[in-house]
This record gives C-alpha cells, structure tokens and sequence, in this order.
C-alpha cells in the first residue's frame, strides 16, 4: 500500500469508527452500567452485540492495514456490563488484539489489557505487558487484571492513552481518583518505592547509578504520586520527606543518584498538584544531591511548581511561620520572620553580628542546619506570598483565618464584613471571628486608598507584596469598543530573553518563540481557582535578533470543560485587574524603551518606538510610581530643587534642568529636551524608606534625581560631556 492510500484509508477508518462510537453512545440497551462512582455511572449503558458493531469494521481492513489503532475502541467498552460479555465482542476483540504487535502493545498497554479482558485471553496477554518490568510495574498490572473490563477502560481513558507519533493530554487524575482500589494501591506503590530506595542506602540492595527503578515502575509511582498529591493524603508527607531525598543521593560518595528520573517524575508530579510539604521535600532533594545538573534542573522546576501553589490556597496556607528560637552552647539561634527572613545570634540579650567563633568550631553541623532551616522558611514564606497574591483573582475566600497570628498577616490590609455587604478595613489580621478577604484598592474609595497609603508610608511598613500601593486596571472605553480583546500593551517591541524570564517567574506558561523554535507566540495564566484563563499575544521580530512585539489581551471561561472566549465586559473586575497588571510589568520591565542606552548601534526599524516610548503616556504602573515619589521626594534634602508633573519628576541642578520620565527612567535637559543617557547613578539616599520596589525603578528614579540636583559635582566624563554639550 503507497503512503497516500495508507492515509486515506486511516482517515475512512477515523471518520467510520467515530460514526459507529455515536451510534454506541446513542444505544438504549437493557444492560446496567457498572455500578461504581464516576464517570462509568454516567454513559449510557450498551449490549456486547453493539460493542461488537464498533470492532467489526477493523476485521474488514486488518487484512490490508495489518495494524489496529484500539484507543477509540476502548472507551467505549466503559459502560459495559462487569465481566467480559458474552457473544460476538470476545471473538472479534480476540481477531483484532492479534493484530497488535509486540512493540505496539507496549506502546499502550493498558488500552491492550482492556481489550485482553473483553477477549478473554488475559494469560497471553499480560506476559506480553509485564516482560522485563519490575515488580511495582507488574503489580500495577496485576491489579488491572483482576478487574472487570470497564474499569480497565476507564483507567486507560484516565491515562489518555494515544499512538506515540501524537501528543499525549497529562494523567486524568479525576477519572483515577473514581477507580475503587486505586489509592490503596497508589499508597502501597509509594511505600515500596520508599522501602527500596532505604534498602539501597543500607547497603542490603546493590547500589546502581540511576537503576533504582526501571521505565514501568517510574511511570506508575509517577500516577501514584499524583493521585496522592490530587487527594492531598495526610500520610503522603512523612513519605515523600524520606522517599525523595533518598532518590537524589547515591549511599556512597557517588555523584549519580538512585534515580533522577524517579525524581524529576515526583517533581512533575508536584508541579501539576503541589502541596507544601512536597515542595519542602524537592528542596530537601536539591539540597542533598551531590549531582551538579540535578540542583539547576530542579531550580528551573521551582520556578514552575511554587506559582502552581498559588492555585491551591487550601494547601498553601499551611505553610509554618517559620519562627525558631534555639539554644546552641551558651549562645542562641534565632530565625525571625518580622519583614525579611533572618538568621540571628545572640548572647544574652546581646545581639552579635556574625556566627560566634565558639558556635562554629563546637557545632559546625548545627550551624549548617540552622542556615539551611533558615532558606526553607524565608522559601516558604516566598511561596506563601504568592499564594495570597494569587487569592485576589479567585471569587471563593481562601482559607485566611488560618493566618492568624503569622507575621506576614499582620503587614498585609484585611477587610471584614461587619454586616452583609458591608466591610470594613483594617491593618492585621487579627483573629476572625466571620467573613474576612484581602483588601484591593479596586474595592476602595480614593479617600480609602490615599489613607491606607500614608498610614504605609508613615509606618515605613514593609508589605509582603504591593498591596496599598497597587495598580488598578479598569475597562476602558477602547476595550469596550474591541469587545473581546484588549490593544492597551499592544505594538511595543520588548527584550524577549527578558520577557519570556518574566512569564515564568509571574506563573504564566509560554512556548519559546523563534526563528528555529517555533512555540505559537502566546502566554498564558490561570486565575479565579482555574475557572479563568488570561492570553497574551507576541510575536518575533525577525529583523531584530532576540527583540519581540507585542499584541492583543484576552481572556477565556472554562465552561463544560472547555476554554470558550469570553467578552472582556464578562470578566470579573480582579480578574482583568491582576491579569492587566502581570502584562503591564511585562512591558515595563522588557521593553527597550526602558533602556537608557539602547539608542545607541541599534537596528533603524527600532529606533521610532524607543524614542516614543521612552517618554509617552504613563501607564498605570508608572502613575502609582508617580503617587509614592510625590510623598518621598517632600522627605528628602533635595524637595525645594523638584517639581512633579504629569509624566516627569523634574530636577532643577545649577547646570540645567532635567526631566526624568516616571515610566522610563530615561530624561531630558532643558532648553532643548537633549536626551541624557545615565544608565545607573549612586544611591545617595541609602536609609530612605520605599514603600515598594518590584523592578528596581523607583529607586533608580529617586537616584537620577540627586545626583541631578548637584550636577556641579559629577565627575563622570561621560555624563558632564552630554550636560555641558
């Protein structure tokens, strides 16, 4: 047969094969579905002869293809009667599965086994799945061979099971937590893999690099871990906290370890449903290895996985605060979590400035312990701030109370509902007693915000992520117009290495783009609990090496499990809000305009949009920078010297007079507006409070200013050259 008929005839067996699956679906036949929760319960129930009308026309071809594809097949033998039926099914499906070659059969084997099962020839078949595999692997396969055929269906429905040459959809981790017995399993899969891996450090296993676990056993601790980690088991923790390190450290000074892909499959596995503790024990992992690439792949994880946190704040919020007050020798260690993570020691009442000698030469190993304890807490409290930032996109309140008394909640802005749909705000969370959510100024009056932002100032409150002082993104009138998609950060050309950092460092998943990359030139979030997807279209410039352009804004519902556009109107107002400020920082950050020196040897295509954007408009972002320098600039010794305007903080020096643009940086000198270029200043006003700095602006505006206002005493050439002209 050529390649065209080959195709043709797949593409008849496709369309045939999918006419036959509806007209299953479509059978009223008197037989009862399985009876078990889940999905199985809900298709409607077949007869083994309309099983049999599906598998028949594979009989017709089989002769000419010699190959057949059982994925579409097995799904619809889920509502079968248990048991294998009997009549026509077992005969055609014993035909068909002998077409199934070897190599084939492991490639899905778990769909085979289905199929084994409505044929009856289980004893051919499962010699065939197990050969070679290990004994976690076979017993996985056990188990499914002392089930009825549906469930077996439905477990490799669960496992999305496809050819090799397609794309495989992740473990359907709901259908497998439906399946009865599994979880048993998966706990009994995880506790031997835990008991080997302690065999192997006790010397009563031989130790080989990388051979802990073969493929098989891999893939099915890897389903293990997942359903555990989906169910958020009470046992899976301790477990986790002894499994993990043991398979990212050799029992002899060997820089291999038991099995890296045992733990990169675990670390997968907490990246699609992380919990705290699982994330504690890959840092415990990371910490232990002595593998130079296994720290750096799991830090390119970390990035992914502590973001994922955020989407589930049940978890999240158990999180410790971290406070450890110890007695080592006659000193204490103390590990504080007021504003940011400290290791500190004391004697007495005394507070020392380093590690006492005594401590380090008497307790080297608790030294080190407390250090690394000490990276864990301010890790975790890292993750925790994410979590809570992420709860102001979701529409269910997050577990707060849990918060009570930790000190990031008493630096953060609570409301409380004194009566329905009445709030009231208030500094700290205190101890709830009802309804209580984070402060957003996009719920508050701007007599609210501007008070909340004195009392920040005044206080010189450090706050866990910019809360009194963040952005508001609403629906503009261009928005409206457009409908279902947003212009507002559209056409500005960006650093895209920079770009595509900041994507995975805010949580949003995006392929990397090129000219030999390919990656469909989008960035995506997932807000409101997962019910809310967040879009953000780029594109490559082909003329400008490593330079993009970006596009349009939109958003998605997930409705009847599926992304549908939603029109921007639709979205709820924190939702639009967060994601808008996401894509504002993106621009921000990575756009050229942003770069004092990029006029200079850069491509003439280009050059337009730096010198507009430099100084345009100020976005949203850039106005809140514009607030919290208004009420920082009157403190200083240089406020009788500046003048704030709409887009510049002018600086009167007793040369000229500047103009330092408050989204850029980026400035001006009057008479003539001749630009200055000042790529970084000193930082004279060291000991000033900032109420916030996410992206090094604020204080590179605030350093540009006095060094402006005593421009006589610059002493760089390469700026009093630009100034004197």
């Amino acid at each position: 047969m050529s390649v065209g008929s080959g195709m043709i005839f797949r593409m008849r067996f496709s369309y045939r094969a999918q006419h036959l699956l509806e007209l299953m679906i479509r059978s009223t036949a008197d037989a009862s579905p399985t009876g078990w929760a889940g999905e199985a319960a809900n298709r409607p129930p077949v007869t083994p002869e309309a099983c049999a009308r599906l598998f028949e026309p594979l009989i017709e071809e089989l002769s000419i293809q010699q190959w057949a594809d059982l994925c579409v097949e097995v799904g619809t033998v889920v509502p079968l009667p248990a048991g294998v039926p009997v009549g026509r099914p077992d005969e055609v499906a014993r035909v068909v599965l002998g077409f199934v070659p070897r190599d084939r059969s492991l490639d899905r084997p778990f769909t085979v086994l289905a199929v084994a099962g409505l044929a009856g020839l289980d004893a051919e078949v499962a010699p065939r799945l197990t050969e070679g595999c290990g004994p976690i692997a076979v017993a996985e396969v056990d188990l499914l061979l002392g089930r009825e055929v549906a469930w077996r269906a439905l477990f490799a429905e669960s496992l999305a099971e496809r050819p090799s040459h397609l794309t495989r959809p992740p473990l359907d981790v709901r259908k497998l937590s439906d399946l009865p017995g599994y979880l048993d399993f998966a706990r009994a899969t995880l506790e031997a893999a835990e008991v080997r891996v302690a065999a192997i450090h006790a010397g009563e296993i031989p130790y080989r690099a990388d051979k802990a676990f073969d493929h098989g056993e891999t893939k099915t601790i890897g389903r293990a871990a997942r359903l555990a980690l989906f169910l958020d088991e009470p046992w899976l923790p301790e477990l986790l906290g002894r499994l993990v390190p043991g398979v990212a450290v050799a029992p002899q000074q060997a820089r291999a370890l038991p099995s890296q892909a045992v733990l990169y499959e675990i670390a997968r596995a907490v990246e699609e449903h992380p919990t705290p503790e699982a994330i504690s024990a890959l840092r415990a992992a990371r910490r232990a290895t002595r593998h130079a690439g296994v720290p750096k792949q799991l830090d390119r994880m970390f990035k992914r996985i502590e973001p994922a946190l955020a989407n589930r704040l049940e978890v999240a919020f158990r999180l410790p605060d971290g406070r450890v007050r110890q007695a080592v020798g006659e000193h204490t260690a103390v590990i504080s979590t007021e504003g940011e993570v400290e290791l500190s020691w004391w004697h007495g009442d005394k507070k020392l400035k380093s590690v006492p000698a005594a401590v380090k030469r008497a307790h080297p190993d608790e030294v080190k312990r407390l250090r690394d304890l000490a990276k864990q807490v301010q890790q975790q409290q890292a993750t925790l701030v994410r979590a809570l930032e992420a709860g102001y996109a979701s529409d269910t309140p997050p577990p707060y109370h849990k918060l009570a008394g930790q000190s990031i909640a008493e630096r953060l802005i609570w409301e409380f509902e004194v009566s329905p749909g009445v709030w009231r705000s208030q500094l700290g969370l205190g101890v709830p007693d009802g309804p209580v959510r984070l402060w957003h100024p996009a719920r508050a009056s701007l007599a609210e915000v501007t008070a909340w932002r004195e009392v920040v100032q005044d206080k010189e409150l450090r706050q866990p992520f910019k809360q009194a002082f963040r952005e508001v993104y609403l629906l503009t009138p261009a928005e409206e117009t457009t409908a279902t998609y947003s212009n507002r950060f559209a056409e500005h050309v960006v650093d895209y290495p920079k770009l595509y950092a900041l994507f995975k460092q805010r949580g949003w998943q995006a392929d990397y783009i090129g000219p030999w990359d390919g990656g469909d030139g989008q960035a995506r979030r997932v807000l409101a609990g997962g019910r809310w997807r967040a879009s953000f279209d780029h594109g490559y410039l082909s003329y400008a090496e490593a330079y993009a352009v970006t596009d349009r804004v939109h958003f998605h519902r997930l409705t009847e499990g599926a992304w549908r556009a939603a029109a921007l109107s639709e979205v709820p107002p924190l939702v639009f809000s967060e994601a808008m400020r996401d894509v504002d920082l993106f621009v921000a950050v990575s756009s050229i305009a942003s770069y004092p020196e990029w006029a200079a040897n850069r491509p003439d295509e280009l050059r337009g949009y730096w010198e507009t954007g430099s100084f345009g408009p100020l976005p949203p972002s850039a106005e809140v920078r514009r607030d919290a320098l208004a009420r920082l600039i009157g403190r200083t010794a240089i406020a009788e010297r500046c003048t704030m305007t709409d887009r510049f903080l002018m600086v009167r020096g007793d040369l000229r007079t500047y103009k330092i643009h408050l989204g850029s940086g980026n400035i001006l000198m009057e008479p003539n507006d001749a630009y200055l270029c000042i790529v970084s200043a000193r930082d004279p006003h060291a000991g000033l409070f900032l109420p916030f700095e996410e992206d090094g602006r604020l204080a590179l505006i605030l350093s540009k200013a006095f060094l402006l206002a005593d421009d006589t005493a610059i002493t760089d050439p390469s700026i009093t050259r630009q100034i004197t002209g």
